[in-house]
């Protein structure tokens, strides 16, 4: 932004090597703009946080009544991962008692991340819910310069400064890795989600600490990071066991990836939980039609969704109100896997 003057127009115009008709154009949702144009424009926008006179003067008494519940990831993802579907059923029955309409948005590519862009600065939505945050993903603090509402289902960082909802990944993995010490594992080796997003670190965290304060070892060799999928669980546990074939527990920081850790220990004849014994995280359907049933770290999840509703419709109409930090509990529900 150019000194501390509000972007105008002309000021997004500059920008994206465009003329002012152009840009009003993208704006008003023309058809009469190539996609080379529209995108940047679109991209100027998101860059300068430029939004509209005309939606700067109606914040304050315009209301769409309707949210969006951003998902940044693949439509495979959504569809494997029950978590996704235990939260969207918490925030539908938390807007159900509202007339507040909700939007799903997923977020694949540059294309839609425009798309979402240009809703936004036109206001098309009061607020947004953020599901599956990464670190270094752009568009939270996008929206939080551009003045929309916005909560996460989980965070970028403990330092995370959006509201947003959590469960205790980190004591809730250091009770599944206290569990598996109990029953008299000795090396206890973890798959952990990808290292760029707050709730895998965590889990991770939970792992290393327990192990520290037990005095067993917690070194990176008993470590596989995977994408919280069943194939990176697969690939994870054969990693693992080419490292550490002596390895007799394992903590998988989902219950997706532990379908796939436990198949991979199939293939390779290792018996659960015999020789190995495992404990995933979520407590999702899956954990109770494994072969055999699956310890896992059961997280409220639609408690989730349902409190990140709760939340944004509280923001929406008081944009004063203060930035909420909630952590949920978590417990561990013990079957035949461990």
């Amino acid at each position: 932004m150019e000194g501390r003057q509000r972007p105008t127009i002309k000021t997004v115009a500059a920008r994206a090597g465009v003329g002012r008709t152009t840009v009003s154009r993208v704006i008003n949702g023309s058809e009469l703009v190539s996609e080379q144009a529209r995108a940047a424009v679109l991209a100027a926008i998101a860059e300068l946080n430029y939004v509209p006179n005309s939606v700067a003067r109606g914040l304050v008494t315009s209301r769409t009544n309707s949210v969006a519940l951003v998902i940044p990831e693949s439509e495979s993802r959504l569809g494997s991962e029950p978590y996704f579907s235990a939260v969207i059923r918490g925030v539908s029955t938390a807007l159900a008692e509202t007339r507040t309409q909700l939007q799903l948005v997923l977020v694949r590519d540059q294309a839609e991340r425009d798309q979402l862009t240009e809703s936004v600065a036109e206001r098309r939505v009061d607020g947004v819910l953020l599901v599956s945050v990464h670190e270094q993903d752009p568009l939270p603090g996008m929206l939080e310069d551009m003045g929309l509402p916005t909560v996460l289902a989980g965070r970028r960082s403990p330092a995370e400064s959006l509201s947003h909802v959590h469960s205790d990944n980190a004591g809730g993995a250091a009770t599944a890795v206290s569990h598996l010490l109990a029953r008299g594992r000795r090396t206890v080796a973890t798959i952990s989600g990808p290292l760029d997003m707050d709730v895998a670190r965590s889990r991770l965290q939970g792992w290393r600490e327990a192990l520290e304060k037990a005095g067993r070892d917690a070194s990176e060799r008993l470590v596989a990071a995977a994408d919280f999928t069943e194939e990176g669980g697969e690939a994870a546990m054969r990693s693992l066991l080419e490292q550490v074939p002596g390895l007799d527990a394992v903590f998988v920081a989902s219950d997706v990836m532990a379908a796939g850790a436990l198949a991979e220990l199939r293939r390779q004849e290792r018996s659960v939980p015999d020789e190995v014994a495992v404990v995933g995280f979520d407590d999702s359907i899956i954990a109770r039609h494994t072969n055999p049933p699956l310890t896992s770290v059961r997280q409220p999840v639609e408690e989730i969704g349902s409190m990140i509703a709760h939340i944004l419709l509280k923001e929406i109409g008081n944009p004063e109100e203060p930035r909420q930090r909630v952590v949920l509990p978590t417990e561990l529900v013990v079957r035949e896997s461990s």
